[in-house]
């Protein structure tokens, strides 16, 4: 029997044999990185040795990090050291992040702030938090004092930030020459003259002939900057150690003109905690935060309006110079005008477009929006040894408050539209129009008041103790409960839980481990409010078998598994769904148009007491490794988790139709818990690290290869084809396109239910062959996630030289081009796309339809014609660091300084690289580039 485990394990490692030959090479034995491994983990609760994690989880010592990977974001490209993590974890959906235990945002925490973050993925790693942990946490740790003396840390740094695309327009002359010709192609004549599209291409008088490019030079910056210094103070003995950090950044914006040179982002944080030993039993805590954030913003919806102010509409600014001076009338406007640009120009107006964006940036006013969060919790530690020996006693309590609010002044203002003729062959303006009028109160308005506090209490008793070297028992019962109160919001967010954690090893080689929660939820009727949920893991370190001793490249080797079934509350959506709905105000019903026409109360849902939790069921399986030294490290996890009694409007298939009437609209159908998900999939995180001489590499590789399925759906279709149960959870339904339809398609009888079809239209394929395009033609085209994403990091240390590189990847997804840039119809402002549309002349080698000023909504469906793939991987982030040599400050109260160089978004690798880096309607995506300084005191 021993020979045939050898034989098992020998064949899992063959794959790393490879390895091997490298280790036997190595100049010094491997040391581990830091990154990813350190001693103790911070899992819900407690902390744990890493040695003994149950699986599941994963750990970044975001400490340790910083050095080597200066970001501003707390969780920044995670995905290249996490396995399993791609924004959130096993792509269960929003994950619940704490602060030191606390529900916190994750983007009011800097990493220089930060100790560690632990990532809990398994439904056993988040039991113990209750309900709404049910999809994954992400529990950040930060920074304590330490009984090491006093140390002072500094940090500076300058960023810059560089837009990567803008999106492109036509111009006017062009826009206008191609909407007359989608007027034609829906038998209109034409709006724009001849005359009027050769003066706006030749650009002789652009007030006249306006041709407005929002992402000019005139207007905006090529790039903005962002300023952050940080000061961190740590120290403490033996009764007593503290901590603070103190940090400010300001960041500008790419708006150069009027209010837009003023716009800014400030922000102001102090963040500390004292470590109390009160005696040799009791010790306690207290953190505190207090962040302050400051935002000016003008009042023009400058981004939003660059995807549809069309070019020609309005000239922004209007020359008074142009103006004749005996035009009486037009000088008593200018005269009169609280408004004159540079001492030069009225805000130009018409009669459609009255107001505009670039006047409204010059005068409509600014706005400030003023954030303050102010934190707060504190614990005491009893240690009860003397009662039972191993047995302690925590509690923690905790309040948060967060305002914010938005003071603006708010002007109105006159346009002014220009009559111009020609006189002698130059331009002038006969006359103005205004539109509009000034006004300019000076009061201050205050709106968007919103408040949102937190309060959260625990307790809990903890039993730790080795009996006879062998045996490790530990438990852990507690009752946590937290309300987050949210203005606007009737019902406050709430998670209540009893836990029980029970644990148990032997000599570090067996383990077994089952944690469960009593949870509560009020969305519920009165007795379906609890639930309880169980989880089981168990663990066996294979290496400290006897069968594994004449393996010698084996360091670690363990395996682990659980089953778990949690209850949640998190997809139920609001309460009060289990009870029935019926309107005060009904349908009026008569025998005719008299006044004995009566108005009744209609049910709009049914009653279902019986509504209860959403279970999340799963199974995983683990794997952890450590070979030939620590020059490899493996944490691998397969997991299949099935969420069962989603809740949905229950259908005909399960209740009479005249449960439902379409006239008038009324409905007894109730919610119930019918539809079924399953995720399946497995993440990993491989860590490769050598150093020979003074060169020092590691490599780590992460990934997450999943699926998913509707396993139960109540639904009703007319065809097979047509059902979710089967499909993925995010698949994407849409019609499969056939090329542009020609007069010959039309002539046999092609018809759509969406619209009037004509030569130049996708064509469709009729799936059920009824002879008429419609929504029973939609099929399944793809999935919107990404079946497998991944992530690396690369760090070479080579004496005080330190090169650092992040990259990400996902593959397998797809998505619809659906945006303004690309669904160009009716009025909507013209893209670049629009140059390859089909016209009778290019029918062989169009690539977009004819265009057209109606709806086009034969055209602008989610089909395949839209759909394009997401695959992309991205070089996230390139940092080289210079540490000064010691023997520089050897003398001197600086014990370190580093400098450091680094990129972000640098290069993203992708078929449809320029669309994925395109934003619409909003400011565009940067890389930034940035320059730091770090000392130590």
């Amino acid at each position: 029997m021993k020979h045939i485990h050898k034989r098992i394990v020998l064949g899992a490692m063959i794959a790393f044999l490879p390895m091997g030959l490298m280790a036997q090479e190595m100049a010094e034995v491997a040391e581990v990185d830091s990154t990813t491994v350190v001693d103790e983990v911070n899992v819900a609760f407690r902390t744990v040795k890493q040695k003994d994690l149950m699986g599941g989880i994963s750990v970044v010592d975001v400490a340790s990090l910083t050095d080597k990977n200066y970001t501003t974001y707390s969780l920044d490209n995670m995905q290249a050291f996490v396995g399993g993590y791609n924004g959130n974890l096993w792509n269960m959906g929003d994950v619940l992040v704490l602060v030191d235990g606390v529900p916190r945002d994750a983007d009011n925490v800097m990493p220089t702030e930060i100790d560690q973050i632990t990532f809990l993925k398994s439904a056993a790693a988040v039991v113990l938090y209750g309900s709404r942990a049910a999809k994954g946490v992400v529990l950040i740790s930060t920074k304590r004092g330490k009984e090491d003396g006093l140390q002072v840390r500094v940090r500076g740094n300058a960023t810059l930030y560089v837009p990567k695309c803008y999106p492109e327009y036509l111009g006017s002359a062009e826009y206008m020459t191609l909407y007359n010709e989608a007027r034609a192609n829906d038998g209109l004549s034409a709006t724009y003259s001849e005359e009027d599209i050769y003066n706006t291409a030749a650009g002789t008088n652009p007030y006249r002939y306006p041709d407005v490019n929002f992402f000019s030079s005139d207007y905006l910056k090529k790039a903005y900057n962002r300023w952050d210094a940080t000061a961190e103070f740590s120290g403490g003995g033996r009764y007593a150690h503290f901590y603070t950090n103190i940090g400010f950044y300001t960041v500008g914006d790419l708006i150069n003109f009027g209010e837009g040179k003023n716009n800014h982002t400030n922000r102001l944080n102090v963040r500390g905690n004292i470590d109390l030993r009160l005696n040799d039993w009791v010790t306690g805590w207290v953190n505190a935060n207090a962040t302050f954030y400051d935002t000016r913003g003008d009042n023009a919806n400058y981004w939003t309006n660059s995807a549809t102010l069309r070019p020609n509409r309005v000239s922004p600014l209007i020359p008074i110079s142009y103006v004749e001076e005996n035009d009486a009338n037009s000088w008593t406007l200018i005269n009169n005008s609280n408004y004159l640009v540079d001492g030069q120009y009225l805000l130009g107006g018409t009669q459609l477009d009255s107001t505009n964006p670039f006047a409204a940036m010059y005068v409509a006013g600014y706005n400030k929006w003023t954030s303050r969060q102010f934190q707060f919790d504190a614990g005491i530690n009893f240690d009860l040894d003397k009662v039972l020996k191993g047995l302690s006693f925590c509690t923690q309590f905790a309040i948060d408050y967060e305002t914010s609010y938005t003071t603006s002044i708010d002007n109105d203002y006159a346009t002014y539209g220009a009559t111009w003729t020609n006189y002698n062959g130059k331009d002038v303006i006969a006359s103005l129009t205004k539109y509009n009028k000034d006004s300019s109160t000076g009061t201050q308005n205050m709106s968007n008041s919103a408040e949102t506090q937190t309060m959260l209490f625990s307790g809990q008793f903890n039993y730790n103790r080795v009996f006879g070297r062998d045996h490790s028992v530990s438990a852990v019962l507690l009752a946590h409960g937290y309300q987050q109160s949210i203005s606007g919001e009737y019902h406050r967010v709430s998670n209540a839980n009893l836990g029980l954690q029970v644990g148990y090893s032997y000599r570090g080689k067996y383990y077994a481990d089952f944690s469960s929660a009593a949870v509560h939820s009020a969305k519920l009727a009165e007795g379906h409010r609890q639930a309880f949920s169980p989880t089981l893991s168990v663990a066996w370190r294979l290496s400290e078998e006897d069968f594994m001793k004449d393996l010698s490249f084996v360091d670690d080797l363990k395996l682990t598994a659980s089953v778990a079934n949690l209850h949640q509350d998190l997809d139920i959506d609001d309460y009060y769904m289990y009870d029935e709905i019926f309107t005060s105000t009904g349908t009026w019903w008569g025998w005719n148009e008299s006044a004995n026409s009566i108005q009744t109360s209609d049910s709009q849902r049914g009653e279902n007491l019986d509504l209860t939790f959403i279970k999340r069921k799963e199974f995983t399986v683990g794997l952890d490794a450590s070979l030939w030294k620590g020059l490899v490290r493996l944490n691998a996890n397969f997991f299949t988790t099935s969420t069962e009694g989603l809740i949905a409007e229950a259908s005909s298939t399960l209740y009479p139709s005249y449960f439902y009437t379409y006239w008038p609209v009324s409905s007894f159908l109730p919610y119930a818990n019918l539809n079924n998900n399953r995720r399946t999939g497995f993440d990993f995180a491989i860590n490769l690290h050598k150093k020979a001489g003074e060169v020092d590499l590691n490599l780590g590789i992460t990934g997450m290869y999943y699926k998913s399925k509707a396993t139960q759906i109540d639904e009703s279709v007319e065809y097979d084809y047509l059902k979710t149960e089967g499909q993925p959870i995010d698949a994407i339904w849409g019609l499969q396109s056939d090329g542009f339809l020609t007069q010959e398609d039309i002539d046999a009888g092609y018809s759509s239910s969406y619209a009037e079809v004509s030569p130049g239209d996708i064509k469709y394929i009729d799936q059920n062959g009824d002879g008429v395009i419609n929504t029973y033609d939609r099929v399944v085209l793809g999935k919107y996630g990404s079946p497998f994403t991944m992530g690396l990091n690369l760090t070479a240390k080579w004496k005080d030289l330190t090169f650092f590189m992040a990259c990400t990847g996902s593959f397998g997804g797809k998505g619809i081009k659906s945006n303004t840039y690309w669904w160009v119809y009716g009025d909507r402002k013209y893209s670049a796309v629009v140059r390859n549309r089909w016209t009778p002349e290019t029918a062989d080698t169009a690539t977009y339809p004819r265009l057209t000023t109606q709806s086009g909504d034969n055209n602008f469906q989610n089909s395949d014609f839209w759909l394009y793939s997401t695959n992309r991987f991205d070089i996230a982030k390139v940092q080289i660091t210079y540490d000064l040599p010691k023997t520089w400050l050897k003398n001197s109260f600086i014990k370190g300084v580093s400098v450091y160089l680094s990129g972000s978004s640098l290069l993203t690798i992708a078929k449809e690289r320029e669309y994925m880096e395109m934003n619409v309607g909003s400011a565009p995506q940067c890389r930034s580039y940035n320059l730091g300084l770090k000392a130590e005191f």
